[in-house]
């Protein structure tokens, strides 16, 4: 008897070896030239004076039957192999452990290989939350349920022209002025910034809580492919089909 692991990384480079020969054989039997022989002999009408012919022949190259049992026997194999995953597969299962406490019993393997591929999808979700801005402060407002930072406070000023004399005018020249525009306070901004956003260190908790259960979901995996499996056959399949061409 096998190991369920054994037979899976057994049925995966099968699969693909029985794929590639099936798929030559098709391609062969698209080829009727193959399959067609001949032997042809002339005779002269006249045995003595007649020109004489060498006699010719072709070889059939391939023979169908030939072909059927190559392809069953291939067939056979992987499907065999199949069967027996398949088997194995309803009775492999495990437990999902974490910190020692068992959060889910009994799990079938089928349903593992399914939970980790969706922990993987679900890591990646939660990996891109956004996160508010560290430089400020947040609290959770009980109000709106959204994260609130401090108040802040900002000046609102107006910007003034404002003249400067920079000579006195005298009997001869008139007095030089410059304008020039200067920031008057004229109001205050009162500002609280809100967020819909995940603390970060949320985010870090759940981020390591998923990988503790993706960890836990592949030694439970693990653990159920250790299950022995009978090994199976499909032979009588191919055998309703043929005939007993196939041999195990």
């Amino acid at each position: 008897m096998r190991k369920l692991n054994q037979v899976n990384a057994i049925l995966t480079s099968k699969k693909s070896e029985v794929e590639k020969q099936v798929t030559e054989v098709y391609k062969l039997i698209q080829k009727e030239v193959l399959f067609q022989g001949r032997e042809r002999t002339y005779r002269p009408v006249d045995e003595e004076k007649g020109q004489r012919m060498p006699p010719e022949s072709q070889k059939v190259q391939q023979r169908a039957n030939d072909l059927i049992v190559k392809v069953a026997s291939l067939w056979n194999t992987v499907w065999g192999l199949t069967l027996t995953q398949d088997t194995g597969n309803q009775s492999a299962k495990a437990d999902i452990v974490v910190d020692g406490k068992t959060l889910l019993a009994n799990v079938p393997v089928t349903t593992l290989l399914y939970f980790d591929k969706q922990l993987n999808d679900l890591e990646t979700f939660i990996s891109k939350l956004p996160v508010p801005d560290p430089a400020e402060e947040w609290s959770t407002d009980p109000n709106t349920n959204l994260l609130k930072g401090r108040l802040t406070e900002s000046m609102r000023t107006s910007k003034e022209p404002t003249v400067i004399v920079k000579y006195e005018a005298t009997k001869e020249h008139p007095a030089q002025t410059e304008i020039f525009t200067k920031d008057i306070p004229v109001g205050t901004w009162s500002q609280i910034q809100y967020s819909g956003a995940i603390q970060n260190s949320r985010k870090e908790e759940l981020l390591t809580k998923i990988r503790k259960l993706q960890e836990a979901v592949k030694v439970a995996r693990e653990q159920a492919n250790l299950l022995e499996v009978e090994k199976q056959s499909a032979k009588a399949l191919l055998d309703y089909v043929f005939g007993d061409v196939v041999k195990e």
